[in-house]
C-alpha cells in the first residue's frame, strides 16, 4: 500500500513539469507557424546568394572586373581528373551574377518560388564543385532549396495570392 502512495506522489510531483512542457510546446507551435517558417526559410536562402550577387556588378548589367577575374583565374571546377578552368568565364560570371540577383528576389517575394529554389539548388551544386571544402554550408543551402521546392512558398507569398485569385469564380455577363 505504501508503494502505491509513493507512485501517486511521484506522479503528482511531475504534473507541474508536464504542464510547463505542454505550455512551452503550445508557445513554440504558435510562433513556428508553417507559413512563417517558409518565409524565414526563403529569406535565409536568399541572403547569401544576394550578398554574393551584388558584388559581381558595377552597374545595371555591367559585370565587375573582379567577377570576371574570379571566373577566369581563381575559380576552378573540381571534377575527376581536374581541377579544370570554367568554360566561357565571362559568360559564367554573367549568368552567376544574374542568378544570384534574380533568384533571391523571386524567393523573398515568393514568386515562381519553386523555380527559384531549383535555380539556387543548381547554383549550389556548381558552388560545391568550385569550393569542395565548403560542403557544410553548401549542404545547408541545398536542404533549404529542397524544402522550398517540396513545400512551396507558404501563404506569405505572391504565388499564394495568385493561386487564390485564379481560384475565384468568374462571372459571366
Amino acid at each position: 500500500m505504501s508503494s502505491t502512495n509513493q507512485s501517486i506522489s511521484a506522479a503528482e510531483r511531475l504534473r507541474p513539469i508536464l504542464r510547463l512542457v505542454d505550455k512551452t510546446s503550445q508557445i513554440v507551435r504558435a510562433i513556428a507557424q508553417p507559413s512563417f517558417v517558409q518565409l524565414v526559410l526563403r529569406v535565409a536562402l536568399a541572403v547569401p546568394f544576394w550578398r554574393s550577387g551584388i558584388l559581381k556588378w558595377d552597374g545595371f548589367l555591367q559585370l565587375s572586373d573582379t567577377a570576371v577575374t574570379l571566373f577566369t583565374d581563381e575559380f576552378m571546377l573540381h571534377l575527376p581528373g581536374g581541377p579544370y578552368p570554367f568554360p566561357a568565364p565571362t559568360a559564367m560570371a554573367f549568368l552567376s551574377g544574374c542568378g544570384e540577383i534574380t533568384f533571391p528576389i523571386l524567393l523573398v517575394l515568393g514568386f515562381a518560388t519553386r523555380f527559384a529554389g531549383l535555380g539556387l539548388l543548381f547554383m549550389t551544386l556548381i558552388v560545391e564543385l568550385t569550393v569542395p571544402d565548403g560542403w557544410p554550408i553548401h549542404i545547408t543551402w541545398a536542404a533549404m532549396a529542397l524544402a522550398i521546392m517540396a513545400w512551396g512558398p507558404g501563404r506569405i507569398s505572391v504565388d499564394y495570392i495568385l493561386r487564390r485569385l485564379s481560384a475565384l469564380p468568374t462571372s459571366v455577363p
